[in-house]
């Protein structure tokens, strides 16, 4: 393999070919499916950002303690 191309790139791939040779269905389903994979993780961190903020304004002191530390983190960058 070449050992300029991104791992990111090899783990897509290899998730692409897993998905159409080890998946179970029509073709079609498993061309979407293999293609569409990388969403998963996408929407894993979407979930936890909405539970973050949620719990922000359920829990104010977790909210603030949230944003003192966006704060510090954004201030030593």
């Amino acid at each position: 393999m070449n050992e300029y191309l991104p791992l990111g790139a090899i783990l897509y791939i290899g998730g692409v070919l897993t998905g159409l040779v080890l998946g179970d269905g029509p073709l079609a389903g498993r061309v979407g499916l293999a293609l569409a994979w990388p969403l998963g993780p996408l929407a894993f961190m979407l979930t936890v950002a909405l539970l973050v903020g949620a719990a922000c304004i359920a829990f104010p002191a977790f909210g603030a303690a949230v944003v003192a530390a966006a704060l510090a983190f954004w201030a030593y960058q």
